[in-house]
């Protein structure tokens, strides 16, 4: 589990590509406005979920192996019971890594991530780790 402030900092660093799992365009809901902080400081987002053709602007792909490029990282905005599937579905596509969102908290699948040499970042806001660590 990636827990240290210098080793999250070194994975935002790494990190270019972020597929964001549950991203809504509903204005009150946190993913599509985290998804659109992502974007505007660099990285390059592609939203999921099987519900929308599009989010802000960007296609939305059903899932993840839908994406035609290589993801680094999987930002899951789900309930902590729906993280297993998108853990399997990150590791077939060869993700390097995935972040659990604040509240997301799912041991076994964090488990199976890690097994499988993805890091792991549970239960944090990427975006509040943004601002406090890549200033």
């Amino acid at each position: 589990m990636v827990v240290r402030d210098k080793d999250i900092k070194e994975l935002l660093t790494k990190t270019k590509t972020i597929a964001v799992v549950g991203a809504s365009p509903k204005p009150w809901r946190d993913s599509g406005e985290i998804m659109l902080f992502l974007a505007r400081n660099g990285y390059a987002v592609y939203p999921v979920n099987p519900k929308y053709d599009e989010v802000h602007g960007l296609k939305c792909y059903p899932d993840l192996k839908s994406i035609p490029v290589k993801i680094d990282m999987v930002d899951i905005f789900r309930n902590s019971n729906e993280v297993e599937p998108i853990i399997d579905e990150a590791i077939e596509v060869g993700a390097k890594s995935v972040w659990m969102q604040s509240g997301v908290i799912n041991e076994t699948a964090a488990q199976k991530a890690e097994k499988a040499g993805l890091a792991v970042v549970m239960d944090r806001c990427i975006a509040v780790e943004y601002r406090t660590l890549m200033r």
